[in-house]
């Protein structure tokens, strides 16, 4: 009875996958949702600070199709109740704030979160996401406060061409003043698939 138990949950994950369904699940604190197209799986939890005016999702991307695909933060927008919508910032509109008006306070407490997070998913193996491009922007800087700032803005989801089998993660700004988003959905429009997910 057990393994039958087994085996089912297990052809209902599948199925989920091939069929497009949202998956939940908890881990490192953070809620996630995650949904595959053709391919591709999309993997977001909203994350428990905010920097300024921007309340902050923690994305990854991971391409299982045959062919390359592009992912950019304005893709993602939250589609609340009565229909409005609040679109992303662009990433290079982010990362200008985060070295222009950012705080060591709002480095501090933006990089502790989205390390914490990301480090406390077990699977997630990114190819080209936050880690490689922080160790990049550390390794090109001396000042102690261009550091911070440079490990910051490696933070946002800039825009990337994802090569079959790569991976990506990073963190989605919408400008919402700093509160979260409920009362709606995401939704993640690319040139080629739409993501829908579940209401918060």
């Amino acid at each position: 009875m057990g393994a039958r138990v087994r085996l089912g949950v297990l052809g209902g994950l599948i199925c989920a996958l091939a069929c497009g369904q949202v998956i939940e699940f908890e881990s490192g604190g953070l809620h996630y949702q995650t949904l595959t197209r053709r391919g591709v799986t999309v993997m977001y939890a909203p994350m428990p600070t905010h920097v300024r005016e921007y309340t902050i999702l923690q994305v990854a991307v991971s391409n299982g199709a045959q062919s390359p695909y592009t992912i950019r933060s304005e893709d993602f927008r939250y589609v609340r109740a009565d229909g409005t919508v609040i679109q992303a910032s662009p990433a290079r509109l982010v990362v200008n704030m985060l070295l222009e008006k950012g705080t060591r306070n709002d480095v501090i407490r933006l990089v502790s979160a989205y390390e914490s997070g990301l480090y406390g998913i077990q699977r997630m193996l990114s190819t080209n996401g936050y880690e490689q491009r922080r160790q990049a922007a550390l390794a090109e800087v001396q000042s102690t406060k261009v550091k911070a700032a440079a490990a910051a803005s490696a933070i946002a989801l800039v825009q990337i061409k994802l090569a079959p089998g790569q991976s990506t993660d990073g963190a989605v700004f919408f400008p919402h003043d700093g509160k979260p988003l409920t009362g709606g959905h995401l939704v993640v429009n690319t040139n080629t698939d739409v993501f829908e997910f579940k209401n918060e």
